[in-house]
């Protein structure tokens, strides 16, 4: 078990020597190798009576993240052209730091830099993509590190299902979060509610932080797939391990028990084949949504009765989880509307949350608009809007590694609207980390080019061609 420390730490200083090394692109190692068991190796190292060492290994991500980037920074050669969006996110760090410095809400400077660094820290994880050379990034290789680690997931989501225990317990899951969070463990399999549907039913998370995160990492691997598999022609072209990651990314969806990534992952397939133009995957997915009635109405009833509530509740609103989401969001919304400029950093989210005394649910844009205001709630929303109508448009115009990274951000950004919904999901260091520092290389790799206005059919030029003889 001590062997997840061990990999976060390897992975730490594997991509500390390339930084030193000036080979920047190392800082994907620790981003796909170590985050993913972040919250597992904290928790195993104070299981194994490391707890002096575990407020050293919290830090090493932002650590590292701000010395890439300083390190980027003085490497530039070129001065960067800022684009829309770059000013977008400035804007957004900018008036969340202010927040840190006026004396707005009940907590103090410690607690506000917590939840400034929780709410605006991904900024500086798009800027540290923002300033990569893209032809000094390899794409492919890290690519194929994500399924890897994915695969890996879900052998430990096998070992969960076949012993019907949570890796969590195994970990000392619950006493790091006594200890560190001052939050008792919960629920009937003593970790904590978000382990288990209102039915009883188990949602596993493999090694991730809960099952949340661990249905997240599945749609973020999904994209992952797609813009790794999907050649310039856009016919798709799968090796063995990209087969064997597609099947663990259905095979864990179901069995985190996500709602919201579920929905996503649907969604997310619907989209690649409108994009990709896939009129088979278009025909057989509206076949699927027969069959999955049909499934639901005549299977589950029989087989799994818990599932088929839970799922009934969901849809019928009537899930405590789905009720407690509305009134939490209701309560969000009236205190924006109350307070337009924002009651104060930490008054919702993370911090609020370890106090008991949270405004707003789980809801990431709620999050961000009761603590900073209905402007940065509309610059965060600007901020995925700009990415999922960028990628769109410039998709046809790309090859190679632009692409791959095109359609993966692009299924990422559409894939993560719901959950950004039901969750604060930008405290999944792992998710976070990774699709914000693609954001920043998309963007650098646009930076300075203009797509073709159009594409001609095989009829316009035949048209050309005759108007010119």
């Amino acid at each position: 078990m001590f062997i997840f420390p061990i990999i976060y730490f390897s992975a730490f200083f594997i991509a500390l020597k390339n930084l030193i090394s000036r080979n920047i692109q190392g800082v994907l190692i620790f981003l796909i190798f170590g985050l993913p068991i972040y919250t597992t190796s904290l928790s195993l190292a104070l299981q194994y009576g490391f707890a002096d060492i575990v407020p050293f290994m919290q830090p090493l991500k932002e650590l590292l993240i701000l010395a890439t980037l300083g390190i980027g920074v003085w490497e530039l050669k070129n001065r960067i052209r800022l684009q829309a969006i770059d000013y977008i996110i400035l804007a957004y760090f900018f008036i969340n730091l202010l927040y840190v410095i006026l004396p707005i809400g009940q907590y103090g400077l410690s607690d506000k830099l917590i939840a400034f660094k929780s709410s605006s820290f991904f900024t500086l994880i798009y800027y540290t993509g923002r300033i990569f050379d893209p032809a000094r990034i390899y794409i492919s290789k890290y690519f194929h590190y994500v399924l890897a680690v994915f695969i890996a997931a879900a052998g430990i989501l096998v070992f969960e299902i076949i012993s019907d225990q949570h890796f969590q317990t195994l970990t000392g899951y619950a006493d790091f979060n006594f200890y560190f969070f001052n939050q008792e463990a919960t629920g009937n399999y003593g970790l904590s509610w978000t382990f288990e549907t209102s039915t009883g039913l188990r949602r596993f998370a493999s090694f991730f932080a809960n099952p949340l995160e661990f249905a997240a990492s599945t749609l973020l691997t999904l994209a992952i797939l797609a813009g790794l598999y999907t050649r310039d022609d856009n016919k798709i072209k799968v090796d063995t391990l990209g087969i064997i990651a597609i099947i663990a990314t259905q095979f864990s969806i179901f069995f985190a028990i996500s709602r919201s990534s579920l929905a996503s992952y649907l969604i997310m397939v619907f989209i690649y084949a409108l994009i990709t133009k896939k009129k088979l995957v278009l025909k057989i997915i509206y076949a699927g949504f027969v069959a999955l009635a049909i499934y639901f109405i005549f299977f589950m009833l029989v087989i799994n009765p818990d599932l088929y509530e839970f799922i009934y509740e969901t849809i019928t609103f009537t899930n405590p989880s789905s009720v407690g989401h509305v009134l939490a969001w209701l309560e969000g919304i009236e205190a924006i509307a109350t307070n337009p400029l924002g009651l104060g950093l930490g008054e919702s989210g993370r911090v609020a949350g370890s106090l008991g005394d949270t405004t707003g649910g789980e809801n990431q844009y709620l999050v961000i608009g009761v603590q900073t205001g209905i402007i940065s709630l509309l610059l965060y929303a600007g901020m995925h809007l700009y990415f999922i109508k960028n990628c769109w448009k410039w998709y046809p115009y790309l090859s190679g590694k632009e692409r791959q990274v095109c359609l993966s951000l692009l299924l990422m950004k559409i894939g993560f609207i719901i959950p950004l919904l039901t969750s604060e999901l930008e405290s999944s260091v792992y998710i976070s980390y990774l699709s914000w520092f693609l954001s920043g290389v998309f963007v650098q790799m646009i930076a300075g080019k203009t797509p073709k206005i159009l594409k001609l059919s095989d009829d316009d030029i035949e048209k050309g061609l005759n108007a010119e003889n």
